[in-house]
């Protein structure tokens, strides 16, 4: 019976001990080193805070070999780890702490003084002295052996409408539900080698390791500067012979549109995955047709369900003029398409996607308000409790049995693949930085930016707000398109018209 994702990783290391398990650039970790290490940090951190057990650890770490030892170490302490972002602004970071109240956080010396308003207990990663290995098997192992399987894994931090992020948990079981389909789906074995290019807080990391931990694939970290460099990024991956992608479409959009898939083959690339955002079929059709032994898939699913809960996979070149479909639900997965009475949409009918199974992550830490809200009792069933998410996004069910992803319902939109709450955008620049009197963030889908409408009695310049917004936010949430109106629309029960902003948006 599936308990914990480590007995696996132990299984499969125990297969794997001499190969390369993680690379980044010239530095790579064999399987048995990574467990050693992993130990290690274990072990550490039951001295530092011997009493936690499912308690929030931090990482304060770029994506290095070291964040996955940190993750990995953490959950042999039994504890369900927390990567942050480094580049977060200092008050961002005391947010998440105020909330999530992580009971200790590994870093570096690098990194340390950017914590320094953060009174928690610091391992400095990089002061290990890992030949020193002190024996922490019996003592991990006792520790382990209370662990079931919805005990937390991680919590990854989505955007919330208060100015504070929502630590979403997840845990052990939801993650053996996907990677046990996906293994018999797409026929993972262990052979694949990962181009790893999303950011270490994003689910799709977790994803990865999962797949390291449970299948032995190879994970190859690609720096996120490398994204800019789309050319740089392609010879990279050519050159470490990658075979599985699972990226946001944004950087694949960008590769198209500079048509450098003729210039640089990737003949080892066998899967692509693609995630997070919608990709536009044109841009699409040109990864399609200059890799026709790779097989794609397009997956479906906000953080809340753990990594995707619906998967479309492209047999043939689809009509550049329509949107691909999101697919069909993973197994053990139901997909509830609601109309706005919380009865079942008929086929084709629109309405709010909505998912019920073990997919569901546990709700947010130290949130039950927002938790509540979001997952919900399933309408369709008043006999016993059965709780659903409701995803805010609005889709249908095609006759041929493939869901179609329409928008968002509310305010609440992926941009550069990040989940990211437009109110809180605007809770900040009215009542923390008191920026303006009012104003209203709506996002412009086919340039992918987001729009600030705002009301002043002052002239402020883009490059002011801007620089106030960076000490705030991390740049992929700072608008950019800043428009003044006199006064902003207002609807008829006196709250701003975001529709008609929607509107104006998108003809701009």
């Amino acid at each position: 019976m599936n308990i914990n994702l480590l007995d696996h990783f132990e299984n499969t290391v125990s297969k794997n001990r001499n190969r390369i398990s993680v690379k980044h650039k010239e530095e790579s970790i064999t399987f048995a080193e990574l467990e050693s290490r992993a130990k290690i940090v274990g072990g550490i951190i039951t001295d530092i805070v011997p009493d936690a057990l499912n308690k929030p650890i931090a990482v304060f770490l770029p994506k290095e070999i070291n964040t996955v030892i940190a993750d990995l170490g953490i959950m042999y302490s039994v504890n369900p780890f927390m990567n942050l972002d480094i580049k977060m602004p200092e008050e961002r970071i005391k947010n998440i702490f105020g909330l999530i109240k992580p009971v200790a956080v590994v870093t570096s010396r690098k990194y340390q003084m950017k914590l320094s308003q953060i009174s928690v207990p610091m391992i400095l990663i990089d002061e290990i002295e890992w030949e020193n290995n002190c024996e922490v098997d019996e003592r991990l192992s006792e520790r382990r052996n209370s662990m079931i399987d919805t005990d937390p894994f991680c919590i990854i931090n989505t955007s919330g409408s208060t100015g504070t992020p929502k630590g979403v948990i997840l845990n052990h079981r939801s993650f053996f539900d996907f990677m046990e389909v996906s293994n018999k789906k797409f026929g993972f074995n262990g052979a694949e080698i990962m181009g790893s290019l999303s950011p270490v807080v994003f689910d799709i990391f977790d994803f990865e390791l999962c797949m390291l931990m449970l299948n032995g694939s190879q994970l190859i970290l690609l720096d996120a500067f490398l994204a800019s460099f789309p050319a740089r990024l392609l010879e990279t991956m050519a050159q470490e012979k990658v075979s599985f992608i699972f990226w946001v479409p944004s950087i694949m959009v960008n590769i198209a549109n500079m048509h450098l898939l003729e210039k640089i083959p990737l003949s080892d690339l066998k899967l692509v995955w693609f995630a997070g955002e919608v990709f536009p079929t044109k841009q699409f059709c040109y990864w399609f047709d200059n890799l026709p032994n790779t097989k794609f898939a397009n997956l479906y699913g906000p953080i809340e369900i753990t990594l995707d809960c619906t998967y479309f996979v492209v047999e043939k070149r689809p009509d550049e003029r329509e949107a691909l479909p999101i697919g069909i639900p993973y197994r053990n997965t139901d997909i509830l398409i609601l109309n706005e009475n919380n009865q079942r949409c008929a086929v084709e009918e629109e309405g709010e996607l909505c998912v019920r199974g073990t997919s569901l992550a546990m709700g947010y830490y130290n949130n039950p308000e927002k938790t509540a809200v979001a997952f919900t009792q399933n309408p369709l069933n008043r006999a016993y409790p059965e709780i659903i998410y409701r995803t805010g996004d609005m889709a249908y069910i095609r006759k041929d049995g493939n869901i179609m992803f329409k928008g968002r319902k509310d305010s609440l939109i992926k941009h550069m693949g990040y989940r990211i709450e437009l109110g809180e955008i605007e809770h900040v620049i009215e009542n923390d930085l008191k920026l303006v009197k009012y104003c209203c963030a709506v996002y412009q889908y086919e340039k992918k930016e987001i729009v600030l409408y705002y009301e002043s009695d002052n002239e402020i310049t883009d490059k002011n707000f801007r620089t106030a917004l960076m000490k705030i936010f991390p740049s992929y949430m700072i608008p950019g398109v800043f428009e003044k109106m006199d006064e902003l629309p207002r609807n008829t029960n006196g709250k701003i018209d975001r529709l008609l902003l929607k509107e104006k948006a998108n003809m701009i």
